[in-house]
C-alpha cells in the first residue's frame, strides 16, 4: 500500500541527441545504483536519454533506454510514490540490457518535473508523507489511462521499438494499479504486465483496477508484499477469482519482502525476493512479447 506503512529511506518533441549537465548527473547517479543490482547475463549495450513527451495534459519528463542496435519490444515502467529517480533509471537500464526498449516516466509531471522527492526523504516524516500523498491523490483512473495512451503512442513512434511485437508494462506501489489500467485500456497492445507491491489493486470503488480485468489480454504478474497481505489477506483471493472468471492468465504470489522490497534504494529492499520477482517478470516478457 502507498500509505504510512510504506517507508524508504518543455518541448513537444523528445530530445534525441545530447544531454545537459543536469541530465548527466542523473544518469551518473543511476550507475552507482546499477552496481547494487546483480549483473545481466549477456547484457546488451544500451542507449539512454532523458526525453520529453507531449500529453493532453502537458509535457512529461521521462527516461528512455533501449538496446544500442536493432529494434526491441516496448516496456512502460511506472515508479512508486517517490517518483522518477536514479533507482528507477537503474532498473530501466537493467531491463533494457535484457533486450527491451524501456520508458520510465515521471507520473507527477502535471505538478513538477522529476525529482519529485529528495534523496534521503522518509515516508515516516509527516511533511514528506503529506506531500507525496498529495501528488499521488491528484492522479485518477482517467489520468492513468490518458497517460498510458500517450506514453505508448510515443513509444510506438520510436525507431528503437519493434511495433510488430506486443508491449509490456510494470509498476511499483502506486504504479501497480496503473499497470492494471494500462492493460485494460490498451488490450491489443499490452501482452504482459507486472505489479510489484501494488497499492489498491482491488477496492470498493466503481473505478477499482480489478474491474477492468475482463477487458485485458495481458498475462499478469501480481507480486504482493508480505505485510500488505497481512493487512489485507483477502485481496489476493479477490484478484484470483477476477482473473480466473475472465480467463486471464495471472501469477499471484505473496513474497517474503515487505512493501518496497523490489526497489534498490528502499529500506525494505530484499535482494533475493526482488530477484525472484524480476526473473518471473522476465520469463513472462520473454514468452508474451516474443
Amino acid at each position: 500500500m502507498c500509505d504510512k506503512d510504506t517507508v524508504h529511506g518543455s518541448t513537444e518533441h523528445p530530445r534525441k541527441y545530447g544531454i545537459t549537465r543536469r541530465q548527466f548527473s542523473k544518469l551518473a547517479a543511476s550507475i552507482s545504483l546499477l552496481t547494487m543490482l546483480p549483473p545481466v547475463a549477456n547484457a546488451q549495450a544500451v542507449t539512454e536519454s532523458e526525453v520529453e513527451i507531449k500529453t493532453p495534459d502537458g509535457t512529461c519528463d521521462a527516461y528512455f533506454v533501449h538496446p544500442a542496435t536493432g529494434k526491441a519490444p516496448a516496456v512502460l515502467m511506472w515508479p512508486d510514490i517517490f517518483g522518477l529517480r536514479p533507482a528507477f533509471r537503474s532498473m530501466g537500464k537493467r531491463l533494457a540490457e535484457s533486450g527491451y526498449a524501456v520508458l520510465v516516466v515521471n507520473p507527477f509531471y502535471r505538478v513538477q518535473p522529476a525529482p519529485t522527492s529528495k534523496e534521503g526523504e522518509s515516508f515516516n516524516d509527516p511533511g514528506v508523507r503529506d506531500k507525496l500523498m498529495g501528488l499521488m491523490n491528484a492522479l485518477t483512473a482517467q489520468t492513468n489511462v490518458t497517460d498510458a495512451t500517450a506514453f505508448m503512442g510515443w513509444l510506438d513512434q520510436q525507431a528503437a521499438v519493434d511495433t510488430s511485437r506486443k508491449a509490456g508494462t510494470m509498476g511499483y506501489c502506486m504504479g501497480g494499479p496503473i499497470v492494471m489500467r494500462t492493460a485494460t485500456a490498451l488490450p491489443n497492445r499490452i501482452a504482459a504486465g507486472g505489479s510489484f507491491h501494488g497499492a489498491g489493486l482491488n477496492t470498493d470503488g466503481a473505478d477499482s483496477p480489478h474491474l477492468g480485468i475482463p477487458k485485458m489480454k495481458a498475462s499478469m504478474l501480481i507480486a504482493i508484499a508480505k505485510n500488505d497481505d497481512a493487512q489485507n489477506p483477502t485481496s489476493k483471493d479477490v484478484l484470483r477469482k477476477a482473473f480466473d472468471d475472465a480467463g486471464v492468465m495471472a501469477e499471484i504470489e505473496v513474497y517474503p519482502g515487505d512493501h518496497g522490497w523490489c526497489v534498490p534504494d528502499s529500506a525494505q529492499y530484499h535482494e533475493e525476493a526482488a530477484e525472484k520477482a524480476w526473473s518471473h517478470m522476465l520469463a513472462i516478457f520473454e514468452k508474451q512479447l516474443a
